[in-house]
This record gives structure tokens, C-alpha cells and sequence, in this order.
């Protein structure tokens, strides 16, 4: 049987067809958290998602993430909570998160999966699309249809358009190239995830010891301020810490801050650390070396401090002061 409407001819066969392909194309995104809150790269990854215009699912996995679910269960755009609790999944190891988000493939059928081009993401969907023997797609910065996504390569200095033929196409998505979904305004139906009998052999948690800060996350923060080898010391880092005080500002690190021993490298800015794209960035005693540049040049206000008036930062900034730093933070402070 078929019938007429608008000129088009739909038959049950059209439909059935239809209905598969609004089955096939669905997105599944791994949520990040910590136990208690949602990481805020989560949202930035419902952001991208959205842009494929299919259903959006999302995976809270954790020992106890009820609370997580919660918070997830009014994000704007998400219709279905999948979670699993359970004491294997403590430390979020992809060897014991592979096998449940390969569970749920097999049940719902998902198009594309997506998770935040963080540490979490980074280890996790490069094991899962090796199971399903497809290519992981990292670190991108735009989506512009089902199978074509947009990243950047040769430490930011080039972009790349990749078309994916996969059946299934495994995405992380760097979290400063999207604006944050609204985490409100959703009502999203909550289920628990595919049962799984997970067998990890190869890994097992141990523990891990955090940084504590007042300060705001450095991935996530509206400004930052951020300190080079020019800083000379670790020590000396008390100024930008200061200077942080007065603007609300996380605080960051160049990689040669870092591998002097400075800091510890959970601040550190650029291709091998972290991407930061804040309202403000200060770079003080940075030259601004290639790598540190793909970290931060999508910035809104770029404000750079070197006593080199030939330093490449120069190049990128908005507002540049050459002079010795340790006198002009100092003077800064002063007047903040």
C-alpha cells in the first residue's frame, strides 16, 4: 500500500527504510565526571553532537554516579541516559569501559560516539575503535556533516577536513572549538546500561592524588594567566599566582616552564597539554614557541609580557608590553 502526500509516494517499504536509518543514525557520548560533577568538556561535546542533528544518548559510567545522572538527566539536547555503576569501573580505566560502550553498540547501533579530546577521551575511544576496527577521529574542531569533520594538524598550523566511510565513526572533540550546551531544559529518560561482564586482567586502579585550587579549572576557565621559562623559577610563580587572585584567573604553564620543573605538568599549555580558549590570556616570560601557540591562540583578548620585543608571542597577541616582567606583574598587582 502506498499513499500520496506533498507529491511524494511514501510505502510501508519507504518507511520501514526510514525508521532504519533514524535507528542507525544516533549519537552515543561518553560522559566525563568525577564522581559528583560533570565535567564541564561534556558539555562542549553535546554542543558538537548536536550538530549531526541525530538523537543524542549518553553513557555515565562510574562506581557510583548517581548524582552525575542527575545532572546529565536536564542537559539540553539529550534524550537517553544510559548508566552503569559498578565497582569495576573505579578509575574509569578503558580496559573496563571498552567492553560496556561495545555492549551498547551492539544493542542500540549507534552512528557516531563521541567524548571530550581530554586524557579520559584520548585513552579511552582509540581502544574502542580498534575493536570495531574503524579509525578514531581526535581532536576535532568543527563538524560539518554526518561524515566530515574538521581538525587541525602541524601544531595548529594547517586544518584538515577528513571524510570518514565508516560505518561508525569515533570522534573526540576538542572542547574550546564549541560552546557548552545549556545544562538545563532537557528531561531526558534514564535507563540503565547494557549488562556487561567485564574482565580486566590488564589494569587496575590504584590511586591518585589531585591538585586542590581555588582557582578556576585551567580547560574551562574565562581567563588565564600563564607563565614561561621566562619566570625562571617555581618560586617566582607566586607573581602570576597573585596576579591570578586579583582577575579570577586559572593558572597555566608553557611546556618549558614545565619540563624545568617549575610546575607540575597538569598546568601546562600547548599541543602536548592542554587547549584553552579563554576570554583573556596573559602569556608572561613566554616566547611563544609553536607548540605553546596551538595551546592558546584561539583566545579571545591575547595579552603578552616579554622583555624580547622580537619574541614570536608578539605575533599573536592583542595587547603587547615589553619589559622585564618582574617588574611590570608586580606593578600590575599594584593597581588591580
Amino acid at each position: 500500500m502506498a499513499a500520496i502526500v506533498g507529491g511524494r509516494v511514501l510505502s510501508r517499504l519507504g518507511r520501514c527504510t526510514f525508521a532504519y536509518c533514524r535507528r542507525l543514525n544516533s549519537t552515543l557520548i561518553v560522559a566525563e565526571h568525577n564522581g559528583n560533577n560533570v565535567t564541564p568538556i561534556t558539555y562542549n561535546a553535546i554542543s558538537a553532537a548536536q550538530k549531526l542533528g541525530h538523537e543524542i544518548s549518553t553513557l555515565v559510567v562510574g562506581e557510583d554516579c548517581g548524582k552525575v545522572a542527575e545532572e546529565l538527566s536536564t542537559a539540553d539536547g539529550v534524550a537517553k541516559l544510559l548508566v552503569a555503576q559498578d565497582a569495576v569501573f573505579k578509575g574509569f580505566l578503558p580496559e573496563a569501559i571498552t567492553p560496556l560502550i561495545l555492549e551498547a553498540q551492539k544493542q542500540f547501533n549507534f552512528s557516531h560516539i563521541l567524548a571530550g579530546a581530554t586524557a579520559f577521551g584520548k585513552s579511552l575511544l582509540p581502544r574502542v575503535a580498534g575493536k570495531l576496527d574503524v579509525a578514531a577521529i581526535s581532536d576535532v574542531i568543527d563538524i560539518e556533516s554526518d561524515n566530515t569533520f574538521v581538525r587541525t594538524i602541524y601544531a595548529g598550523n594547517a586544518v584538515l577536513r577528513v571524510q570518514s566511510t565508516d560505518p561508525i565513526k569515533i570522534v573526540t572533540v576538542r572542547g574550546s572549538a564549541f560552546a557548552a550546551s545549556s545544562e538545563s531544559g532537557g528531561n531526558a529518560s534514564t535507563e540503565t546500561a547494557p549488562k556487561v561482564d567485564v574482565v580486566n586482567d590488564k589494569s587496575s586502579w590504584v590511586s591518585q592524588e589531585l591538585s586542590k585550587s581555588d582557582r578556576p579549572e585551567l580547560t574551562s576557565a574565562g581567563k588565564v594567566v600563564s607563565g614561561g621559562r621566562g619566570m625562571k623559577s617555581g618560586e617566582n610563580f607566586e607573581l602570576l599566582y597573585k596576579l591570578a587572585d586579583k582577575l579570577g584567573a586559572a593558572v597555566g604553564a608553557s611546556r618549558a616552564a614545565v619540563d624545568a620543573g617549575y610546575v607540575p605538568n597538569d598546568m601546562q599549555v600547548g599541543q602536548t597539554g592542554k587547549i584553552v580558549a579563554p576570554d583573556l590570556y596573559v602569556a608572561v616570560g613566554i616566547s611563544g614557541a609553536i607548540q605553546h601557540l596551538a595551546g592558546m591562540k584561539d583566545s579571545k583578548v591575547i595579552v603578552a609580557i616579554n622583555k624580547d620585543p622580537e619574541a614570536p608571542i608578539f605575533q599573536v597577541a592583542d595587547y603587547g608590553l615589553v619589559a622585564d616582567l618582574f617588574k611590570a606583574v608586580p606593578e600590575m598587582i599594584e593597581k588591580l
